[in-house]
């Protein structure tokens, strides 16, 4: 196999985008509020960093421009947020289709003013991916539902 990192970066886009845009589309729109601590990002803060991350970390490690998206807040429209999460995962698929291991030691600018690999960023953004997913998933059970892994029969 020729490009074995990101081949599998791009295998990891479709079944982070149907666990984080399912746990999206479960969670109620009058829980978009919720979160468990004042310390903690509500449901609808973290839908929309996800989609901002991932349009940043996208647009940095494929070169590509990130996609002109409306400004939207932790407080619009569940509907809106969720398109937009939606979105942010089509936009990484498109991304990173053309995307070869000859890159990885390419430096980018990362959050923060940092510079890192592309090899770095790729390995942030698939934890970025788990790490965000697992919080939707324990807002889900705290509200009552169950997130998608656990329909499907997995956690």
């Amino acid at each position: 196999q020729a490009n074995p990192v990101t081949d599998a970066l791009r295998a990891m886009v479709p079944g982070a985008s149907r666990n984080f845009v399912g746990a999206a589309q479960e969670m109620p729109a009058d829980k978009y509020g919720y979160h468990p601590t004042e310390a903690q990002r509500t449901f609808g803060a973290l839908v929309l960093h996800v989609a901002t991350s991932n349009d940043f970390l996208c647009s940095k490690i494929s070169g590509q421009a990130a996609p002109n998206e409306a400004k939207l807040t932790a407080e619009s429209p569940k509907a809106d947020l969720v398109a937009r999460v939606k979105r942010s995962f089509d936009y990484c698929e498109s991304a990173f289709a053309k995307l070869n291991d000859a890159v990885l030691s390419d430096s980018i600018p990362f959050f923060g003013g940092h510079k890192v690999t592309k090899a770095a960023a790729m390995l942030d953004i698939a934890a970025d991916w788990a790490d965000h997913y697992g919080a939707a998933a324990d807002y889900l059970r705290m509200n009552g539902h169950l997130p998608p892994t656990a329909k499907r029969g997995g956690m």
